[in-house]
C-alpha cells in the first residue's frame, strides 16, 4: 500500500483544499479511479471532463459508493447549504493524475529495486505486454495494464496499482500526437523502452507516418544510458531509433541471423524456422544472445504476424535476466488474454470464429487476412467481415481500398465489408476480381448478421476486424455465441452487453 495524505497530495499537484477537508486525511493511491462505478470504501475519485459527460456531475455518486475524497478541477457542494465534498482541487485533474503517478514510481524506486518497462508501437502493444506480464510475474510481483491502459489516464492508473514490493512495472504507452509519448515516459523514467513497429495506425491525426516514427521514437530518446532499447530490426524506421538513444540497444528480428547481409548486431535475438502450425499458431526456434542454445517455442496465439510480439518480449525479459528456458516455456503456455485480439472460439457446430475486432489499420488488417487464408488452406471456406479502420486521414480511401483487393488475392471465399467509412473495400475487391456475390457491402451490422445467419455453415471461418469505434467486435461476440439457427437478440450487437468469455 502506498499512502499519502490530503495535504501532501495538494502539494504535490499545485492544488488546495476544499473548504472542510480534513489536510491530515490519508488516501490509499491503489484506491484511486475515474469512474465513480470503480470507486470502493476508501477511493479517492478523479473528476475530470470527458468526452461526453463530466465527471464532476458524479460525484455524489462515487461519495455514495465509498470515496472519502476527490481530485477536482472545482468544488462540488455536497448539501444544500454548499459545503464541499472532501477536495483536491487542482488546474488539471489528468496532469495532476500524472504528477502523482511519477511520485508513486519515485517512492518505489527509493524503496526498493524497480525495473519499468516501456511498450509503444502501431500494433501489438496489448499482447506484448500481456506476454511479458506472463513471463515475468513468477519471477517478481509485476504490474501490467489491465486491457488496454496506455494513455495520460491508463498509464497513472496502472502505476497506481504498484505497491513497494512492485519489481516489474510493465507501462503499455499509446499516442496520438507528438510529445504524448515523452510525457508519459517522463512519468514513469522506463529502464527498458520496446518499439513494436511503426505503422499508419493515427495518420491522420499525425499528419504522416514520419511524425508517428518521431513520436515512437520518444520513448527510446527518455532512455538513460543506464536503460536499454528493445527494437524491431525488421522495421527499418524501428530499426532508425537506434541513432535516438543513448542507451545500449538489443534488436529483434523474424530474420535468422545468417540472412542479414551485413551481419547480426552484438545484441540480437531472432527466431530459426518459423511456421505456422495446422491451427495457424506461430512455431519458430528462439535465440537469443550470449550463446546460449536456441530454444523451441510453441505458441498458443494466433497468426503469423505474433511473432513479432513474441520476440519483443522474450527480448524484454531476457535483458532483464529471465533464464531463456523459463523464457520459452512462458511463451508456449501463454494463450490469448485480453480480448478481441485474433480472440478464437469454435462453435459446436464446427464455425469458427476469430474476433479480432478491438483496433485496426492496413498492416494489422493485412496480417489477420493471412492468418484467415492460412487456416482455410485446408478446403475450409473463410469470410472477412470488415469494418472501418478509423484515423488514416487523407489516405483513407486508397487503404480501405487496398485492403479490399488483398482479401481478393488471398482468395478469402467471402467478404462482408460493413459501414459507409469501409466501401472503399468493397470497391477494391470488385476491381481486384472478386465477382458474384463474393463481396458485398451492407450498411451495418445488423445487415450483416443476417448475411451471417443465413448464410454461415459448419467447417466456415469468419475473421471479425475492425477500428474499436466501428463496434464489429460485438458482431463478433454474438455470432460466437450462437450456434446453427439459434439467433441472440438483435439489440445486443450495439450493447456488447453479452459477451464470449475471455
Amino acid at each position: 500500500m502506498i499512502e499519502i495524505s490530503a495535504a501532501q497530495l495538494a502539494l504535490l499537484t499545485n492544488g488546495t483544499l476544499s473548504a472542510g477537508t480534513d489536510p491530515e486525511l490519508r488516501i490509499d493511491v491503489a484506491l484511486v479511479a475515474t469512474d465513480s462505478r470503480e470507486i470502493t470504501a476508501g477511493g479517492t475519485y478523479v473528476a475530470k471532463a470527458g468526452e461526453v459527460a463530466d465527471g464532476h456531475d458524479f460525484t455524489a455518486a462515487a461519495f455514495a459508493a465509498g470515496a472519502v475524497l476527490t481530485l477536482a478541477e472545482r468544488e462540488v457542494a455536497a448539501d444544500d447549504a454548499g459545503t464541499p465534498f472532501p477536495a483536491v482541487v487542482v488546474a488539471d485533474a489528468v496532469l495532476a493524475m500524472g504528477t502523482l503517478a511519477a511520485e508513486v514510481v519515485r517512492r518505489i524506486r527509493a524503496h526498493s529495486p524497480l525495473s519499468v518497462i516501456g511498450i509503444t508501437g502501431s500494433a501489438g502493444k496489448t499482447t506484448t505486454k500481456d506476454l511479458l506480464a506472463g513471463i515475468l510475474s513468477p519471477l517478481g510481483p509485476t504490474v501490467a495494464p489491465v486491457g488496454s491502459y496506455n494513455g495520460e489516464v491508463g498509464v497513472p492508473l496502472t502505476v497506481f496499482r504498484a505497491d513497494l514490493q512492485t519489481r516489474y512495472l510493465i507501462i503499455e504507452m499509446g499516442a496520438t500526437k507528438v510529445g504524448q509519448i515523452s510525457y508519459l515516459a517522463g512519468m514513469v523514467n522506463p529502464d527498458l523502452g520496446v518499439v513494436l513497429c511503426v505503422g499508419s495506425a493515427h495518420a491522420g491525426e499525425f499528419g504522416s507516418i514520419d511524425n508517428i516514427a518521431a513520436a515512437k521514437g520518444e520513448l527510446v530518446q527518455a532512455l538513460s544510458p543506464a536503460g536499454r532499447a528493445i527494437l524491431n530490426y525488421d522495421d527499418s524506421r524501428v530499426r532508425a531509433m537506434s541513432g535516438r538513444s543513448g542507451a545500449p540497444v538489443t534488436f529483434f528480428s523474424s530474420a535468422d541471423a545468417a540472412e542479414l547481409a551485413d551481419g547480426a548486431p552484438a545484441q540480437f535475438v531472432h527466431a530459426r524456422n518459423v511456421v505456422t502450425n495446422a491451427d495457424g499458431q506461430p512455431e519458430f526456434d528462439l535465440v537469443l544472445p550470449g550463446g546460449t542454445d536456441a530454444v523451441a517455442v510453441r505458441s498458443k496465439l494466433l497468426g503469423l504476424h505474433h511473432v513479432t510480439n513474441l520476440l519483443a518480449a522474450a527480448s524484454a525479459a531476457h535483458a532483464l535476466g529471465a533464464p531463456a528456458a523459463h523464457i520459452a516455456a512462458s511463451l508456449n503456455e501463454q494463450h490469448a488474454v485480453s480480448r478481441h485480439r485474433m480472440e478464437r472460439t469454435d462453435r459446436s457446430d464446427g464455425v469458427t470464429v476469430v474476433n479480432d475486432a478491438y483496433n485496426a489499420n492496413p498492416e494489422s488488417m493485412r496480417a489477420a487476412l493471412r492468418t484467415l487464408a492460412e487456416l482455410g488452406s485446408g478446403g475450409r471456406r473463410t469470410w472477412a467481415v470488415l469494418g472501418e479502420m478509423l484515423e488514416l486521414g487523407e489516405g483513407s480511401v486508397l487503404e480501405h481500398d487496398a485492403v479490399g483487393r488483398v482479401a481478393v488475392r488471398l482468395n478469402i471465399s467471402r467478404l462482408i465489408v460493413v459501414g459507409a467509412g469501409a466501401r472503399a473495400m468493397h470497391v477494391g475487391a470488385v476491381m481486384e476480381g472478386s465477382w458474384g456475390d463474393e463481396s458485398m457491402f451492407v450498411p451495418d451490422a445488423e445487415a450483416a448478421r443476417a448475411v451471417l445467419a443465413a448464410e454461415l455453415a459448419p467447417g466456415d471461418i469468419v475473421l471479425f476486424k475492425s477500428s474499436n469505434g466501428a463496434g464489429l467486435r460485438f458482431l463478433g461476440d454474438q455470432i460466437a455465441l450462437q450456434t446453427g439457427n439459434d439467433p441472440l437478440e438483435t439489440t445486443e450487437i450495439a450493447s456488447g452487453e453479452r459477451t464470449a468469455q475471455p
